[in-house]
């Protein structure tokens, strides 16, 4: 073993041999410093080229624990000449440095160098940050620094009460994209008066399922009997679970196993099953003024620990116009205007050139509005088709129309075409107002909605905008009434009110085409109009109904009902 060992080192077998009988032939560490420090008694200079002819030591001996996967150390107790055996390690091998010239390595070193690189050190429990998102790195560690959402986390408020007496109740957070829903979760258990009552587990509903939802609780109900701690289990887009995987939550929320926080950017109203939502408080978060977002992003910029200075590696000068540009496109989403940002100070570091490296040795990027401005690419538009910021502006839009508000109904019609809208939903909905709002008070307002519906078919977007907004100013401007509306509802009812079964139709009104039918009665006693115009005694409602008025017109054309 020994041997081998030598002669991978390039030594050849006669030096190896000699070095071993030289050491007592058991250490391949001291046979190696043998070779290294005596000369050879090869009397031929020629026989081993790579012994060094010089008697005295070589100028450069590389340490010997860098030959071998094992670190060595030799003993300091006499009775112990051998070296011993240590643990492996990775992070105390010294290298050479090839820039220094105070000593000139041998043939031999030069050609182990590649021996000699370290393994690269492993640090457990610590990670490089600079690669996480500018958003990320920049969320506040307790409510005291959230910006924003006064509503809920002033001085009398719900949670700062619970905070101060350490008792933290089950939450469901209900807002718009990059609010703080997370981050207010977060801060809330960073926030508590004793934070050793409590443990924070972070889970996604787009990634998980019951049993990570199981282990979560199992853990919790073990930390709970062994530390008296309690957990605040976080639960991201919860509106994703289904309502088993709801109902899952109601018993450990019930016995007080976990303290329930859910953050969710959909109505709870309808993506969330009644039971959980009883046993949680609601908190509706709205979306961030442009002074929160300058905040906000001001404080990442003069932030040397975790800011914007760490993502790009030199320092950040963001311009004032930037920043306000920045945070009047965001639509009041922290998460875009940061991220954003981080991505304008990357174009920036890419163009800083050599002639801008300052007196201090280090660099420093400018962020200009159109670095923001190529960022962005466009303005960020909260819109979803199928969320509830879909049903609020067809609403806006629908009841701008009913106030005849022409701007108004325009308006919210370019919101829902420049965050995406089918142009064929609207024009469906353009139909159901024309009968609906406009109805006999102007009978053309239904084709005029017809023949938009059909121009959006042929042409699509972005052509057909101008027919949906002519179509829409057309049906605001016109004269509404809702007579027709309101009889189809009120019949409706009745039909669904009436107790036992519906009358059946009466016999007059019947259609008899055969003779039986005939001698049955079927359509007796019929009087047809257009041979008795002045004919007004005959009636065409059942029995129980004669009379019902459900069509309100009025005898003088009204515009308005």
């Amino acid at each position: 073993m020994e041997m081998e060992q030598l002669l991978s080192m390039g030594f050849s077998s006669e030096l190896a041999a000699q070095a071993l009988a030289a050491t007592g032939g058991k250490s391949t560490l001291k046979a190696t410093e043998w070779i290294l420090s005596h000369k050879s008694s090869n009397p031929n200079p020629n026989q081993n080229q790579n012994q060094n002819p010089n008697p005295s030591p070589p100028p450069f001996q590389p340490k010997l624990d860098r030959f071998f996967h094992l670190h060595t150390k030799l003993s300091t107790s006499p009775s112990s000449p051998e070296p011993t055996a240590t643990a492996p390690s990775i992070h105390t091998i010294p290298e050479h440095d090839p820039d220094d010239d105070s000593t000139t390595p041998s043939p031999l070193h030069n050609k182990r160098q590649k021996l000699q690189h370290p393994k690269p050190t492993i640090q457990l429990g610590k990670t490089d940050r600079t690669h996480e998102p500018l958003s990320e790195r920049m969320r506040p560690r307790t409510v005291f620094e959230v910006v924003g959402q006064e509503h809920i986390l002033c001085n009398n408020s719900l949670l700062h009460s619970a905070i101060d007496r350490n008792r933290i109740p089950s939450i469901i957070f209900w807002g718009p994209p990059g609010t703080g829903k997370t981050s207010i979760a977060k801060s809330i258990v960073n926030s508590a008066q004793d934070r050793s009552m409590y443990r924070f587990v972070s889970l996604s509903a787009v990634t998980c399922g019951v049993k990570d939802v199981r282990d979560a609780v199992e853990e919790a109900r073990k930390m709970r009997v062994k530390n008296n701690k309690r957990t605040v289990l976080f639960v991201d887009e919860v509106h994703r679970f289904n309502k088993s995987q709801q109902d899952s939550f109601l018993p450990v929320i019930e016995d007080g196993s976990i303290v329930f926080m859910g953050a969710t950017t959909e109505n709870p109203s309808f993506h969330l099953i009644t039971p959980l939502l009883s046993r949680c408080r609601v908190l509706t978060l709205n979306p961030l003024k442009p002074h929160h977002i300058e905040t906000l992003l001001k404080r990442s910029v003069n932030d040397n620990e975790k800011g914007l200075s760490q993502s790009v590696g030199m320092r950040v000068d963001v311009k004032d116009d930037a920043i306000e540009f920045l945070s009047m496109n965001c639509d009041g989403d922290a998460r875009v205007a940061l991220n954003a940002l981080e991505i304008s100070a990357t174009t920036a570091a890419a163009r800083v050139a050599d002639n801008q490296l300052e007196q201090n040795g280090s660099f420093e990027a400018v962020v200009t509005v159109d670095d923001v401005k190529e960022a962005l690419q466009c303005k960020h538009l909260a819109y979803d088709k199928a969320g509830e910021e879909h049903y609020n502006l067809i609403s806006a839009f629908h009841k701008s129309m009913r106030g005849s508000d022409a701007d108004a109904a325009i308006y919210w019609l370019a919101r829902m075409l420049e965050g995406g809208e089918e142009p064929l939903y609207i024009a469906r909905r353009l139909i159901r107002f024309a009968s609906e709002d406009v109805g006999l008070a102007d009978p053309l307002a239904l084709n005029q909605a017809v023949a938009c519906y059909q121009a959006c078919h042929f042409l699509g977007m972005p052509e057909c905008n101008v027919i949906l907004a002519q179509c829409a100013a057309y049906l605001a401007l016109a004269p509404k009434s809702i007579s027709v509306y309101r009889a189809i509802g009120a019949a409706q009812k009745v039909v669904r009110e009436s107790v036992g079964q519906n009358e059946g139709v009466p016999l007059h009104l019947r259609n008899a085409p055969t003779k039986l039918m005939k001698e049955l009665g079927y359509g007796k006693d019929y009087i047809y109009p257009p041979d008795n115009p002045s004919s007004s005694t005959q009636s065409y409602l059942p029995p129980s109904l004669l009379g019902y008025k459900f069509f309100d017109w009025p005898d003088q054309n009204s515009t308005q009902q």
